[in-house]
């Protein structure tokens, strides 16, 4: 058994290439030797959002407070509540975030496929997010 205390993970700020906004990332768990599983709690404020990415075993998506919105490639941009729960299929392009005007957090989950674990791709404009 392993008790990982809340102290021992920092939050971090979102790094600028990956996001677009105010973005605070709160590691959860990594993955271990055996496991391919990692996870953060990520918290976005109104306006924000990833920039367009894919993740090679997919993604879940666990929302846990305010409203957000997640759009895949070539589809409208869909609302997101708490709990409701968002599946990417493996390398399916896509971003999400806050609304405009309501902070969102959600829970992020995805899986290491042989050292991979998200590509980053282009930012998502004004123009896209507007839509």
């Amino acid at each position: 058994m392993e008790i990982i205390r809340n102290e021992q993970l920092p939050s971090v700020k979102g790094p600028e290439a990956w996001f677009s906004g105010d973005v605070r990332i709160d590691p959860l768990f990594s993955k271990k030797e055996v496991t391919k599983a990692a996870a953060a709690l990520v918290t976005f404020e109104p306006g924000a959002r990833t920039a367009w990415h894919t993740h090679p075993a997919g993604q879940t998506l666990i929302v846990q407070s305010g409203l957000g919105w997640v759009q895949r490639e070539g589809g409208p941009i869909e609302e997101i509540r708490p709990g409701d729960i968002v599946w990417f299929a493996p390398n399916e392009k896509h971003w999400h975030g806050a609304s405009p005007n309501k902070a969102m957090s959600h829970i992020a989950i995805q899986e290491d496929v042989n050292g991979e674990v998200v590509t980053w791709m282009e930012k998502v404009t004004d123009e896209q997010y507007t839509k």
